[in-house]
Order: structure tokens, then sequence, then C-alpha cells
């Protein structure tokens, strides 16, 4: 990675991913913005976190970063990207948005547009470079710093630059990062989280995840 580690702005960075998210990559030394619709509730996660992390509402987090991160529940996702869209004008985003449907969670439930990704892109437009990645990553130990989180992330996108940037932020959250194509391929990654549920639930484990078999441990991007 360069020296000059971009500014990720974590929107929706209140939650358990977000912020467990957020949460390592201050370890990793990235500047890290906490989003939120309310900005008081975000700079209270900045300070718990602590590492220089900031706090501000969505649409300034979204405009002071360099890469933005989206970890909000699906039935927040269009409102939130429409908040936010033009604050995002030629910067990545980052959708870690799975398309569930309370109370069958643990059902695949794709949107007709084919992903939760593919929703995002519709409604930022082409300025921004959309990529999907960390659904398969439980929160549960994310904010554990000595704990080693055994998965793999599926990373789909169209722009094969944006996509390497993110293989970049996987690796520095402790995670292996894959180029898994373009965002079409979304729907596979996102459907898995609802797999993932059921099997939390039949084995009575917190956080499964998916490994990529075949593959060098440290493949090449």
């Amino acid at each position: 990675m360069s020296a000059a580690l971009p500014t990720l702005a974590v929107l929706g960075g209140t939650g358990a991913e977000g912020a467990g998210l957020a949460f390592r990559w201050l370890r990793a030394g990235y500047p890290v913005i906490i989003g939120s619709r309310d900005a008081a509730r975000a700079e209270a996660t900045a300070d718990e976190l602590g590492e220089g992390a900031r706090g501000a509402a969505n649409v300034d987090a979204a405009r002071a970063a360099d890469i933005a991160i989206l970890t909000v529940p699906f039935a927040a996702q269009k409102p939130t990207l429409a908040d936010v869209k033009d604050a995002l004008a030629g910067k990545i985003l980052v959708d870690v948005t799975v398309p569930l449907v309370p109370p069958r969670v643990a059902r695949v439930q794709l949107p007709p547009e084919g992903s939760a990704a593919q929703v995002a892109q519709a409604v930022v437009g082409d300025d921004v470079r959309v990529v999907s990645a960390f659904q398969s990553v439980s929160a549960h130990h994310l904010r554990d710093p000595d704990y080693e989180i055994d998965c793999d992330v599926l990373i789909c996108g169209d722009d094969p630059d944006a996509r390497q940037q993110v293989v970049e932020l996987a690796e520095a959250a402790g995670l292996r990062g894959l180029h898994a194509g373009v965002l079409a391929n979304a729907a596979a990654s996102e459907a898995l989280t609802s797999v993932l549920i059921a099997m939390n639930r039949r084995y009575k484990v917190p956080s499964a995840g998916i490994r990529i078999t075949g593959l060098a441990e440290d493949p090449a991007a």
C-alpha cells in the first residue's frame, strides 16, 4: 500500500459491522470517519473507537473521504445513498449491504435488480465506482484485536483498479481479499450471507465464514 493511506468514511458506522471494520482499519493506520444519520452518535462511536477516529453526519463523512464504505441495513440503503450520492462523485463506494428481508433472514431473497450492489450503482450513477465486499464477514470478532478471522472476502466490481484497492482494505483488516469478477457477481456473495446465517443457527456458532480452496495463500492481484 502507499504510504499515504486513503481516508475512509464508514457510512452507518455506528452499527456492529461498520464499527468493527473501522476498528480494524484504524489499527492498520487508516484515517477513518464514522458516518451516521445522527452526527452525535457518530462522534460517540468515534470516541469509543479512538485511534484518531472522527465522527460526522453521513454526507459530511462521504464528502471528506477518498473511499466510502456503506454498512447499513438493506431497508436503509437507498435513502442513505440518495443523501450522499453527490458527495461520492468520482470516488469508490464499497457496498457491504446484504438484501436481508426480516424475519426470514436465513433465506436468500435477492432484489429484482440482481443484487444490492447493483441497486447501489443505479442510485449513485456512473460517476461512482461501486465495489461489493465484506458480506460474508461476521461482526462477531472484528473488534477483538487478537482474533485471526479465518475468512475470505469476495470482491466484485466492474473497475479492476477499484477492486484492487478494496483487496488492500481487506488485507489491512486481517482478511484475504479475492477478486471475484464483475459487479453482477455480487449476487453470489450477497446470497451466501443468508446461507451462513442458516449455518450459524444449525451448528450453533456465531461466525461461519467462507474459504476459497485451490489458490495460493497470497494469490497475485
